[in-house]
């Protein structure tokens, strides 16, 4: 029977004061579709870009919802389900079109593709920091360019929720994970979290960055850059690659043009994470290596802070870019 859940919609592009919560009619779950009681909303870059009118798809307005990342509980499923069950504690994440099944409300009918089992032991709040983050670490550091055991990886903006989580999975495999931050304040949690050294940038150009990182690393460079800052920075950056090492790039904090260094050979990769976890078996993959470090306390994805209740999200999204934090904001409803 259709009910109403308070729900974050927004009918025009522009800062976090467009944002509005508003009564939603919500259907029961049809064909392959699950209605999900949410628990939790883990924010992400992307969908202050999606807001602004800057990510790569543009909303469809009036009445767009927002959110990618939440987790919660399996209140009904439709016909033809067979991998999820009433009550059991769920994530959501992949393949999500923000405008129609943006999970920024009380509940929510998705695809089940586009639904995960969470662990027993791991409660909402961790939940919702985990899929996204830890999913783009490892697609774009194991899947994509292949970080082996013993191989030094430079992580651009480490105190980001993809940054702490890419921390975490290099260790996880052995790996040595060298961190840039801009502040000060930010390097003594980023080792706690895994950082073999944090190079705290604060003003510095992005050529005397890349110098610390050959001494760092004994004049070799690193096998593997992960970056999500492009612009200006990226060229210098990428020359403290080894010789043969890969780059992989899944943001553009910095819009302007980015240059390619002529320290060749080396391997350029772009990463989105939809082109993995939207596959049956990327889903697989990315959800079991996920669910095993979350289990097993490897993963503690970082939460910056949590907020509480959905009238907070003006206030989470006002956070998000003031970049006051490190690791993810959450609501919890």
């Amino acid at each position: 029977m259709p009910t109403t859940a308070r729900t974050v919609l927004f009918h025009e592009i522009g800062g976090p004061e467009v944002l509005r919560v508003e009564d939603v009619t919500v259907r029961d779950p049809g064909p392959g579709q699950v209605l999900v009681r949410v628990e939790a909303l883990g924010l992400n870059r992307a969908e202050a870009l999606f807001r602004a009118g800057t990510y790569y798809y543009q909303p469809t307005l009036p009445a767009s919802r927002l959110g990618y990342e939440a987790a919660g509980v399996v209140e009904a499923i439709g016909e033809g389900v067979t991998e999820l069950a009433v009550g059991d504690p769920v994530m959501t994440g992949p393949g999500i079109e923000m405008s129609a099944q943006g999970v920024y409300g009380e509940r929510v009918v998705l695809p089940d593709t586009a639904v995960v089992r969470r662990p027993d032991s791991v409660d909402a709040v961790t939940g919702a920091a985990a899929w996204l983050t830890y999913t783009t670490a490892y697609g774009s550091l194991l899947e994509t360019v292949g970080l082996r055991p013993g191989d030094h990886v430079l992580i651009t903006g480490a105190s980001s929720g993809v940054g702490t989580a890419a921390l975490q999975v290099a260790r996880r495999i052995g790996a040595i994970p060298l961190a840039t931050t801009r502040t000060e304040g930010k390097r003594r949690h980023l080792l706690e979290l895994g950082a073999t050294e944090v190079i705290v940038t604060g003003e510095s150009e992005p050529e005397a960055v890349a110098k610390e990182v050959k001494r760092l690393t004994g004049g070799k460079g690193v096998e593997v850059m992960f970056d999500a800052i492009g612009g200006p920075g990226f060229r210098p950056l990428a020359e403290s690659l080894a010789p043969g090492g890969s780059v992989v790039v899944y943001g553009w904090l910095d819009p302007r043009p980015a240059e390619i260094p002529w320290s060749w050979p080396f391997t350029l990769h772009t990463y989105a994470n939809m082109t993995l976890t939207t596959t049956p078996d990327g889903r697989r993959r990315s959800t079991a290596f996920l669910n095993a470090g979350l289990a097993d306390g490897g993963f503690r994805p970082v939460v910056g802070e949590v907020l509480d209740g959905l009238d907070r999200i003006r206030d989470a999204h006002r956070l998000m870019e003031s970049n006051r934090h490190t690791g993810k904001i959450v609501v919890r409803i």
